[in-house]
């Protein structure tokens, strides 16, 4: 089952390679073959999350490639990495879908990119080596960094993909760097071999800064912010869909899988310096979101935020807090990318501009979009009944049991996300309409674009309201992560 997952994409992009540009009609075939084979492979996902066994920390669906002497793959899913694997795939099709229509020009490398890097992604959720894990980590920088430069928008692009591709290259190395060293002690970098060993305190310390190093910036957190916004703000919207919902979860998930997991002593002893630079990044990303004035930065701000509250849950170790980093990643990995197909996809497509002086009065030509809007600017917040307000009091209750002061002033972040939500929703949708926009094109949102913000809205609030459907899957192994002191 796992290797469908991985070849499905694959074969569909092997569909669309040998078909011409030439006419709107093989361009249609093109984008109908990759929609069908990531819906096929999301299919599949549910299928199996629904077989998953929650009752072992064991890994399942284990599937092992060595019949060649030089590469041995190793694959399997357990509570850790499941909705990781379920995200990428719920993701891939909405991605594709969001571009339908403004993409026009080297479609098929377009819709190669983004299957590809599907294949990519799950593949680095259900690797079991700790040395495939650092090349898949780094396996999406090079699409990505073409389709920021060929789909992306604004004079700024090359300096954005560089960015993007040179910060997190960088701690990378460190990575790799640390993964040798491990290899050299224990003789292996598979994942279940290395739970066996046991590394000293003073050597954890030194691989657990190498590998944090990588996990901060592709988080991000301060002071590595500074790629993010910036890729967002210039990429194409299928490209801001994937790095807000699952690019940044690789940290997330790295963080789960190699430090607390194989660095449990080093982890514990960094947790007071790993809450202090999410306290300093939940603040500091917060207090510029507030001064944005263009929407998609905005966004690209307020997940850095998001993003330090599920750091502090990781580091919490405790049952809720890391359950809750799960939760909020998930959340953060609807509700953004919503976000981002409201301000980058339907109001940019009709207005031309991201900035918010020029946007005002959209409540009268698009109310639809702007109920829509509310809801995902509310969730985006923290409000009840969305899985945003449990992920993140479950972390903030979870740091909250190890230091009460952290947990105070994490929960400025709720105030603060308040703050710049609300100024954005209120500015660009109510107000005297504004002379810059030609109200003949402010049509209200289509079908398409309904219908996959429906399919973003329906999880955020169904597993707001249902949420042990997630937390019953993970609790099993999430247990076996806390460090007893």
């Amino acid at each position: 089952m796992i290797t469908l997952l991985l070849i499905i994409p694959i074969i569909g992009a092997l569909l669309i390679a040998p078909i011409q540009e030439d006419s709107l009609t093989n361009q249609s075939k093109m984008k109908n073959i990759a929609i069908s084979t990531s819906l096929l492979n999301l299919l599949l996902s549910i299928f199996l999350w629904l077989e998953f066994d929650s009752n072992t920390t064991q890994y399942q669906f284990v599937y092992e490639f060595d019949y060649l002497t030089f590469c041995h793959f190793n694959f399997g899913v357990d509570g850790l990495s499941l909705y990781f694997v379920l995200l990428t795939c719920f993701v891939t099709p909405i991605a594709i879908i969001s571009n339908y229509n403004s993409i026009s020009k080297n479609i098929k490398f377009f819709l190669i990119s983004f299957l590809l890097l599907e294949t990519l992604q799950l593949a680095l959720f259900l690797v079991l080596d700790l040395l495939l894990f650092y090349i898949f980590f780094e396996s999406v920088l090079p699409i990505l960094f073409i389709v920021i430069i060929v789909y992306g928008s604004g004079e700024f692009r090359f300096r954005s993909a560089n960015l993007f591709f040179l910060y997190t290259l960088f701690g990378s190395l460190f990575m790799l760097l640390a993964i040798l060293q491990i290899y050299s002690y224990t003789g292996t970098t598979d994942f279940q071999l290395l739970s066996l060993y046991d590394i000293s305190l003073d050597s954890q310390k030194v691989l657990w800064i190498s590998c944090f190093l990588a996990f901060a910036i592709k988080t991000p957190l301060w002071p590595f912010t500074g790629w993010l916004y910036r890729a967002h703000a210039d990429s194409p919207l299928a490209g801001s869909i994937l790095l807000a919902a699952t690019i940044l979860k690789f940290a997330t998930y790295g963080m789960l899988r190699v430090l607390i997991n194989f660095l449990p002593d080093a982890s514990n002893y960094f947790s007071p310096f790993v809450q202090t630079i999410a306290i300093v990044t939940l603040i500091y990303a917060s207090l510029a979101t507030i001064v944005q004035q263009d929407t998609k930065t905005l966004i690209a701000y307020s997940s850095i935020a998001h993003m330090a509250v599920v750091t502090l849950g990781l580091f919490s170790n405790t049952i809720q807090g890391i359950e809750g980093a799960i939760l909020l990643a998930l959340a953060h990995g609807f509700v953004s990318p919503a976000l981002f197909i409201c301000v980058g996809g339907v109001i940019y497509d009709r207005t031309g501009t991201r900035l918010i002086p020029y946007l005002r009065g959209l409540a009268t030509y698009m109310p639809v979009f702007t109920i829509l809007f509310f809801l995902f600017t509310l969730c985006n917040t923290g409000i009840p009944l969305s899985l945003n307000f449990l992920g993140e009091q479950l972390c903030l209750i979870g740091i909250w049991e190890v230091n009460p002061l952290v947990a105070a002033l994490g929960a400025t972040g709720i105030v603060l996300s308040a703050c710049y939500s609300i100024f954005l929703y209120n500015r660009i949708s109510y107000g005297v309409y504004s002379p810059n926009m030609n109200s003949v094109l402010l049509k209200d949102i289509s079908r398409r674009e309904f219908m996959i913000l429906i399919a973003l809205l329906i999880p955020t609030v169904l597993l707001g309201i249902f949420p042990n459907v997630i937390l019953d899957s993970i609790h099993v192994s999430i247990t076996t992560l806390l460090y007893t002191v």
